[in-house]
């Protein structure tokens, strides 16, 4: 079984993620995701992507920390860069617009997942995270883009306190776009995708475009060097130690 469904329904391509119990990403559900985005992007009856999940309460808890464990620093950039820059051009190409269906917990790689997509549904029991820090690594991509959503400050205070915030509060940030009863997320992204296929396709994928390209702001080149300092951290010490303690399910023994 695929790890990341796609289902067209009325000019929209439905892409879960389907790895229970926490839609953890490994390298083979990131290259299912992309896959699925490329396909919608070429498939000219598609209108809106919509990114949900499969699982009950859960949209993706990241990455497999895992696989991290014991993975040679290339290895680690490799699969980062795949994360980061693959996900990021997947979108950059779409040529259609994409919402994010967040009917449960996000957590570092899932707040990836869900930031790319255009605008973002969550459930009012949703809830976010950037925990990366207290495992000894970085959410480099998300030093680029959150200060600019939330502002400087409480973009610090998030990816270096590590804590998890609910529903209100990300609607309140403006990290996104509605807040729904849980059993109503995927029909308000589909009622919303509906609203986005009756424009024009042409329109929608000059003006998403624009959009894209005016909001840039050397995002691209900030995503490079994101998955740079990622595989300076990965190499590190602490960050070894960090995600032993996490498999281990023990604290971590930082070295100073």
């Amino acid at each position: 079984m695929s790890s990341v469904s796609y289902e067209v329904r009325d000019r929209v391509a439905e892409i879960l993620l389907d790895s229970p119990p926490v839609n953890a990403l490994n390298e083979g559900m990131i290259d299912a995701l992309l896959q699925a985005l490329y396909r919608a992007a070429e498939d000219s009856a598609v209108r809106a992507v919509i990114l949900g999940s499969a699982v009950p309460r859960r949209f993706c808890a990241g990455l497999q920390l895992g696989e991290l464990v014991g993975a040679s620093p290339a290895r680690s950039y490799a699969l980062v860069d795949k994360l980061y820059n693959g996900l990021c051009d997947a979108q950059f190409r779409l040529g259609k617009p994409s919402i994010a269906a967040v009917g449960g917990t996000a957590r570092g790689g899932g707040m990836t997942l869900a930031i790319h997509c255009d605008m973002i549904v969550a459930a009012d029991t949703a809830s976010f995270g950037y925990p990366e820090i207290d495992v000894g690594l970085t959410p480099a991509i998300h030093y680029t883009h959150l200060p600019r959503i939330v502002g400087r400050h409480r973009a610090f205070d998030l990816l270096f306190t590590g804590r998890t915030f609910d529903a209100g509060e990300a609607m309140s940030l403006g990290l996104v776009s509605r807040v729904v009863p849980e059993q109503d997320v995927m029909d308000e992204a589909r009622a919303l995708a509906q609203v986005l296929c009756r424009k024009s396709p042409e329109i929608m994928r000059m003006g998403r475009l624009a959009f894209m390209r005016a909001n840039d702001t050397d995002y691209r080149r900030g995503v490079a060097t994101a998955v740079e300092t990622f595989g300076n951290v990965i190499a590190t010490e602490d960050a070894r130690e960090g995600l032993a303690a996490f498999v281990e399910k023990r604290k971590p023994r930082w070295q100073t």
